[in-house]
């Protein structure tokens, strides 16, 4: 992963242990990241998610899916 992708990944998702008992979440929600793959999960496009959840958009969405990808190929 490189440095400007870890910098994207962090500049989006956060943790706090005041907010939803320190859960990841996508920075200035309290939406947990985990809603991210559970909708993808459940077949609903970006722009789905997106319209589900208006606190969230869909570079913020890419940023995560794109982290989650360079994190799993580099513990390959």
């Amino acid at each position: 992963m490189t440095r400007e992708e870890e910098d994207n990944v962090e500049n989006v998702i956060v943790r706090d242990p005041d907010i939803l008992g320190g859960r990841a979440v996508f920075r200035g929600t309290r939406v947990p990241i985990e809603v991210l793959f559970e909708n993808l999960e459940d077949g609903l496009s970006l722009d789905e998610i997106v319209a589900s959840y208006p606190s969230l958009n869909k570079n913020d969405l890419v940023s995560c899916l794109e982290g989650a990808c360079a994190r799993l190929a580099a513990s390959v």
